[in-house]
């Protein structure tokens, strides 16, 4: 063959594969962003908006959505890494970090002449493996007050004990039952702010202030009314106000508005939730009752309160029945106050579902999101816990499966081997960054590692960064939920399939909207 020629053949060949290759950079771009930050050394990003606002902060899943990303295959890990973290709320970098790994190694694969589809049926039969392997290896935790949690928590929460201690006390409080609940997140109950005191109680937190200063601070034995709406008269059309019948309509929801009123005070409601604005003669009437009222809540944080105050929300419409009816959908709580130095309202001991706060303190406004998501992540990461278990941490568990899935390859015929090699080389990867990140050589650290674990028969053997010993890291308590795992690694899969299937990228044509002429019909001639 000329030199020509074998030029030719290779521009087909790039020609064919640059879908392929154009994808798997984006992909490493991605996961070059957020890699750096994996294991106990890892290092922060610093994300600048151009206002030159700025987001310092170690969590993969904020670095990953709020960077500029315009790629199509970047979108598609970058969703990936949204769904981990909306089933299971961390294991965003890891899922990320893997999925690089594998489609990297996919792609190199498919260089060197293996058929894609090959590759790919090698992948699915390596993460199959290696899930029924992690799942094999996972211990059960025995319920919200096991020690191991508090462990779980300072993993996640990169160390801070503080906060690993209010989520462990937040659990236990919660109980064991609803933190299995599907529909439950405990990561939903924290929250931080500058100057507060960490605590953890059983209430909800209002980020509003009461309606007037004239109003009570601080309510005991708290009677709740619940508005699903505006505490303002129903609403009448201009049109309609202009009429003579219309301004009678006008002046009669006046009147009941103002009845509806002396209901509530006559009902002894001394604390009235409202969704959206308090009409001015509200507020003045409420507040001769020495009512407090809180206006304009979020609707998430109105129906945490109402659930934990046992009251039923009403619409604005609802205070027309009768005082016997209104009263069977207050709620009670033991205390309502408002924290005047914080600016929110805290509601306590209530008389429905029990509710916990996590409140996390902050010294400074530029850190108090980073120490949100710290405990947001260490919450997850125990309510995953409790419901799948736990594994040995620091890389340990996915290096000991890749060993397993490595005796896998042997059975397998034909070039789907490649595709398993590309598993093996993903669930090395973490082990390889954290190593990488403490400042160790990976190579190195890793083929001791794995020695040390067919020497010793333990899979939780790892590498202590502190001092580059192989340790048992369950000596050490490092554990992660089994849950993150698995997802992370399901997670890997998928988006690596999807990247390797796509052979083609074509840019869509812009759709025009269609102009109307004006007629119907055309004659046409010739």
């Amino acid at each position: 063959m000329s030199l020509k020629q074998q030029a030719s053949a290779g521009s087909d060949v790039d020609e064919r594969l640059a879908a392929l290759v154009t994808n798997s950079n984006a992909i490493r771009a991605i996961a070059s962003a957020v890699e750096g930050t994996l294991g106990p050394k890892g290092l922060d990003t610093m994300l600048v908006d151009k206002f030159g606002e700025v987001v310092i902060t170690n969590d993969g899943v904020t670095i990953l959505t709020t960077m500029e990303a315009n790629h199509p295959a970047a979108k598609m890990l970058i969703n990936i890494a949204k769904a981990q973290q909306a089933e299971i709320g961390d294991g965003t970098t890891t899922a990320t970090v893997m999925a690089g790994a594998l489609v990297g190694c996919g792609v190199e694969q498919v260089i060197k002449g293996v058929p894609v589809s090959r590759v790919i049926e090698g992948v699915r039969v390596g993460v199959r493996k290696a899930l029924e392997l992690v799942e094999k290896k996972s211990r059960p935790v025995s319920g919200a007050d096991d020690p191991i949690l508090h462990q779980i928590a300072l993993v996640a929460g990169r160390g801070y004990d503080d906060i690993a201690s209010l989520v462990v006390k937040a659990a236990g409080m919660i109980g064991t039952e609803k933190l299995k609940d599907s529909g439950f997140k405990l990561s939903d109950i924290i929250t931080a702010e500058e100057g507060a005191n960490n605590e953890v109680f059983m209430g909800v937190l209002i980020n509003k202030e009461r309606l007037s200063k004239h109003m009570p601070r601080e309510v005991i034995d708290a009677k709740v009314l619940v508005i699903d709406d505006a505490l303002e008269p129903e609403e009448i059309e201009d049109e309609a106000l202009a009429t003579e019948a219309g301004f009678a309509r006008y002046q009669e929801l006046q009147r009941q508005f103002r009845e509806n009123l002396d209901k509530i005070v006559d009902l002894g409601v001394n604390v009235v939730l409202v969704d959206r604005g308090v009409e001015d003669i509200a507020e003045e009437v409420l507040t001769d009752a020495g009512i407090m009222v809180v206006q304009r809540i979020s609707n998430k944080e109105l129906r945490k309160a109402a659930e934990h105050v046992g009251a039923r929300p009403i619409k604005r419409t609802g205070l027309k029945k009768p005082v016997e009816e209104l009263a069977k959908i207050l709620g009670m709580a033991e205390k309502v106050y408002e924290d005047e130095k914080l600016k929110h309202i805290c509601i306590l001991g209530g008389k429905g579902k029990p509710m916990a706060t996590v409140l996390v303190g902050a010294a400074t406004e530029e850190v108090v999101g980073e120490r949100e998501r710290i405990a947001k992540d260490a919450a997850a990461s125990v309510q995953a816990a409790v419901r799948g278990g736990i594994v040995p941490g620091g890389g340990s568990v996915e290096l000991a499966v890749a060993r397993e899935v490595e005796k896998v390859r042997e059975s397998i015929r034909g070039m789907a081997a490649y595709g398993v090699d590309c598993v093996v080389e993903a669930l090395k990867r973490p082990f390889s960054q954290i190593v990488a990140n403490a400042g160790f050589n990976p190579l190195e650290k890793i083929g001791d590692v794995i020695a040390a674990q067919v020497t010793e028969g333990k899979d939780s053997l790892s590498l202590d960064c502190d001092t580059g010993d192989v340790a048992d890291m369950l000596e050490l308590g490092v554990v992660d939920p089994t849950l993150v795992k698995l997802h992370a690694l399901r997670a890997a899969g998928e988006v690596a399939e999807a990247i390797l299937r796509i052979d083609t990228i074509i840019k869509k044509k812009e759709e025009k909207p269609e102009h109307k002429t004006g007629k119907e019909n055309f004659d046409w001639e010739g």
